[in-house]
């Protein structure tokens, strides 16, 4: 096992101080850096960077960046969200270490989804039921995470299967 431990530290925004959700930090207690590539491969980043090398995910309309000694996590309920996040990648860091015979690193950023695909599967009225002001903003927050097919109440059964086979590929759960 690659990561042991990590101190949570959990926080409000500096920016936004009255805000209701929290951010959190685990400081890991180890340096996971030779193991970020593989974790890229496998979850697919949103970001990766060489130097430092740090990579991002989109999840559920949040961000999730893993540093060889840090993992960020922004827009939480709570703390327990943040430890069920954080608990969550340090079982997928350790796993993608322990497969890493089998995993080719990756350096690079995964594909995303398409705003643009993902509005041609839309029913386009505009009815707000999913409670965003038109179809063109659900379709972004779908490629921000924060959206899933299943939010569009309007959407036909061949196009909401359509929708779902298409972001399966890019999709994760925690």
């Amino acid at each position: 096992m690659l990561l042991e431990s990590y101190q949570l530290e959990i926080f409000n925004s500096k920016c936004m101080p009255g805000s209701f959700g929290v951010h959190c930090f685990a400081h890991l207690d180890q340096d996971i850096s030779e193991a970020i590539p593989y974790l890229n491969a496998s979850l697919g980043g949103f970001t990766f960077t060489k130097e430092p090398v740090s990579v991002t995910f989109k999840i559920q309309g949040k961000l999730l960046t893993v540093h060889p000694q840090k993992i960020a996590v922004n827009a939480l309920k709570d703390e327990v969200e943040a430890r069920k996040i954080v608990e969550w990648l340090k079982r997928e860091i350790n796993e993608a270490w322990e497969k890493r015979d089998s995993i080719t690193p990756s350096y690079e950023a995964m594909p995303q989804p398409k705003m643009m695909e993902i509005l041609k599967l839309l029913p386009k009225t505009n009815c707000k039921e999913c409670g965003e002001p038109t179809c063109m903003v659900f379709a972004t927050r779908v490629v921000e995470g924060a959206k899933g097919y299943e939010d569009c109440p309007q959407l036909n059964s061949d196009n909401k299967e359509r929708l779902k086979n298409y972001l399966g590929k890019f999709n994760l759960d925690f």
